[in-house]
This record gives C-alpha cells, sequence and structure tokens, in this order.
C-alpha cells in the first residue's frame, strides 16, 4: 500500500514513537504529589514547554485536549459565548458543529477567505484556518487578525493541517487562539491543544473535572500522546520537501484529463485536489485503493461516508464538488510513491471514463 492521504493522519514518526514508549513506562498521575506523579508532571510540563516554544505561546497558555476537534470545540464555547461567531464557508467541520448557527464568510473560486466581506458590528469571533484540509489553500491568517485587532474581534485558527507543514507561531499570526493535533504532525492519535494569546488566558471549560489544565479542561492528560505529540512536532520540518513530488502528481493528474482545485492560490507544499470531471469521487477513491494507492475524498471525518465536498461547493466549482479526490502526501513520501501513483491514476481515469462512456448504437 502506497499511502497518500497525510491530511487524514501523517504516519507515526520515529520520535513520536520513542517518546511514547518512554512515557508509557511512568505510572503516576501528573495530578499526583508523590514521586511517581512528579515524574509524570515532568513529561507534562516538558511538552507544554516545547509546544509552546515551537509555536510561539506561553507554556501556561497551552491548553492539551484530545485533539484538533475538542481544540475548535473549546474555543469556540469559550470564545464565541456573547458574540456573533463568523466562520469560513470551508472551515472544518470541527468549526461547522461547534458554531452550527454562525455567518459565513465566503471565499473566491480557489478557495481563499474573502476578507474584504467582513463588516464591523457587535462583539464577533472569526474562526478561520490557516491552511485547507481538502485543497490545502492557505488563508490570509495576519491580514484577518489585523482587521480583528482594529475592530475589537477575537480571531480562533484552526492550524491542524498546517502545523509541521508551514511555518505556524502564535505570536506572529496574531490570533488569539490555535488549535493543534498531535496525528496530523506524525504524532499518535489522542492528543492536541488550544493555544491561547497572553490576553485570552482565563477562558470556561467545555468538559469540567478535576480542574486539570488550569481549570481550562478537566480530565487526567493523555500522557504517552502528548509526550509523542511534543516529539512529532519538534521533529517536523518546515516545509517538508514535498512540493516537487506534489506538482509531479498534479502534472501526471492533468495529462490525464484532471483539474486541480485551488491550484492558482497559495497552498501547502504536500496537498493537492483533483477533480476528474464526470467521475464521481468515490470510484476515482476505490479504483485506486484496489491498485494499492490509498487517497481520499475530501475531508476522512465523515464516518467513512463520502460525500459532495462543501469545501469545493463552497469554491463554486458545481459538479467537480462530487468529483474530486484529495492526494496528501506524508513526510516519508518518496518519488517512487508518485511514480506508482501517476500510473495508477492514469489507468484508472482511463477505465472509469471509458465505463462511463455511452455505447455506440
Amino acid at each position: 500500500m502506497i499511502y497518500l492521504d497525510a491530511n487524514a493522519s501523517e504516519p507515526l514518526r520515529p520520535e513520536a514513537r520513542t517518546a511514547v514508549l518512554g512515557a508509557l513506562t511512568v505510572t503516576g498521575n501528573p495530578s499526583s504529589v508523590h514521586a511517581a506523579g512528579r515524574a509524570a508532571r515532568r513529561i507534562l510540563e516538558n511538552a507544554r514547554e516545547a509546544l509552546a516554544a515551537r509555536f510561539g505561546a506561553l507554556p501556561q497558555n497551552v491548553v492539551f485536549t484530545s485533539g484538533g476537534t475538542e481544540a475548535d470545540a473549546l474555543a469556540v464555547h469559550a470564545l464565541g459565548a456573547g458574540r456573533r461567531v463568523i466562520i469560513g464557508a470551508t472551515e472544518h467541520d470541527a468549526v461547522r458543529a461547534a458554531a452550527p448557527d454562525a455567518i459565513l464568510l465566503p471565499v473566491d473560486r480557489e478557495g481563499v477567505a474573502r476578507l474584504e466581506m467582513l463588516a464591523d458590528g457587535p462583539p464577533m469571533l472569526l474562526c478561520l484556518m490557516l491552511a485547507n484540509n481538502e485543497t490545502g489553500v492557505i488563508h490570509p491568517i495576519q491580514q484577518a487578525a489585523d482587521w480583528c485587532r482594529r475592530h475589537g474581534a477575537w480571531l480562533h485558527v484552526d492550524a491542524v493541517q498546517a502545523a509541521g507543514r508551514m511555518e505556524v507561531r502564535l505570536d506572529q499570526l496574531g490570533a488569539h487562539s490555535l488549535a493543534l493535533s498531535s496525528h496530523k504532525l506524525g504524532g499518535p492519535p489522542g492528543a492536541g491543544a488550544l493555544l491561547l494569546a497572553p490576553e485570552i488566558a482565563a477562558i470556561a471549560p467545555l468538559i469540567a473535572g478535576g480542574g486539570q489544565e488550569r481549570g481550562r479542561r478537566g480530565g487526567t492528560p493523555a500522557l504517552p500522546a502528548i509526550a509523542g505529540f511534543a516529539a512529532a512536532a519538534a521533529a517536523a520540518i518546515e516545509p517538508e520537501p514535498l512540493a516537487p513530488l506534489r506538482d509531479a502528481a498534479e502534472a501526471a493528474a492533468v495529462a490525464a484529463g484532471a483539474v486541480v482545485c485551488g491550484g492558482e492560490a497559495p497552498r501547502l507544499s504536500n496537498t493537492t485536489c483533483l477533480a476528474l470531471p464526470g467521475v464521481r469521487a468515490d470510484a476515482q477513491v476505490i479504483a485506486l485503493d484496489l491498485d494499492g494507492i490509498a487517497v481520499s475524498a475530501g475531508a476522512a471525518c465523515s464516518s467513512g461516508k463520502v460525500a459532495d465536498s462543501h469545501v469545493l461547493a463552497a469554491m463554486g466549482l458545481g459538479p467537480l464538488a462530487g468529483e474530486a479526490i484529495r492526494v496528501s502526501l506524508p513526510w516519508n513520501a518518496t518519488a517512487a510513491d508518485i511514480a506508482a501513483f501517476a500510473a495508477a491514476y492514469r489507468c484508472m481515469a482511463d477505465r472509469l471514463r471509458m465505463a462511463l462512456a455511452p455505447r455506440a448504437a
């Protein structure tokens, strides 16, 4: 199997594996005051300090969660209370579900947020992802942050796909909060974090409990996952040298009749969204899987369902919203992987279009 679905989950990095195994040997609860508890606490706080330094936050303002979805939900819950919420039209379902009544900020045909559509008004929380999970398109977050600070609005940034693939620092972006996820960086699943700007340090918890995370998220932390999270973040190179491989995959697909969605916008170097006009996305995914190539149709967060992409629909791409696959290269992708993908894609495109062609009378 050639794995080209890194935006669903990156392969585990060896540094993360080592950190996880080391943390598994520690028995104590980080909230206990005895020696075993203090040993566990050191692992937790070392991870917190490492992530804070890596992503431009204060250690005390790193709130560990179970993943990116919880981090997004916590941000909307805590920062959106009493404010009208505006979200980008191509936001991840984690944000869409946390703010079902939010106002949508449109995007252009390349998938870039149209910040000129923002209007002043009552206190506002703007949720805008740094890089889209389906197309890799990068939004102008610093400009959005400048607008928010001029107008007294707050900005939450979902950086789950961007972290480890481009430079991500809360202090440089100017956002008020930032969501991260371990397994998108090559760490283990089960850990994430919400980073808070200094002025947003005190927030109401979404999950109450024993007062962990300075009262902002209850529950015993998943120590091995958090240790692996910090190790993966340290190991990730920005950017990974994947753009030439991504471009080669795109060139092969375009030669076979594909359309690159969002191809004219700034994008992550590992991600391409390829639409094959007239061929349903699920048929493409299945055909490639049978040839040993793992890709996806949009986000991998819909309980295994393949549906038309709300991202591509918001970009105004019409029927292509149901005809696009996402190819996302992992940190360990090789030229041989892309050559195999190119050959499989050509065969898949020819075979499926032939099957769909009207029979001669």
